[in-house]
């Protein structure tokens, strides 16, 4: 049975939808951003909020340029 298979790692695998993928970090970051407005007094919430968002953004966009140039497939 085993040699009938090939055996594969996973990063063989076909990845899955890039495109999904950076639309829903930027709903994501627009969701961290919307939670913005609420009813806490502190503003140590708003930084995290601010951070992880400005952080998925950067992801995304370095996914991009690194795409676009070729550095990763």
């Amino acid at each position: 049975m085993a040699g009938s298979e090939p055996v594969t790692s996973p990063d063989q695998h076909k990845p899955g939808h890039r495109k999904a993928g950076q639309i829903g970090a930027v709903l994501s970051a627009l969701a961290l951003l919307a939670m913005i407005c609420g009813n806490h007094e502190g503003r140590v919430e708003d930084l995290w909020l601010i951070g992880l968002a400005v952080l998925l953004l950067i992801i995304v966009i370095g996914d991009i340029v690194l795409r676009r140039n070729g550095l990763r497939s």
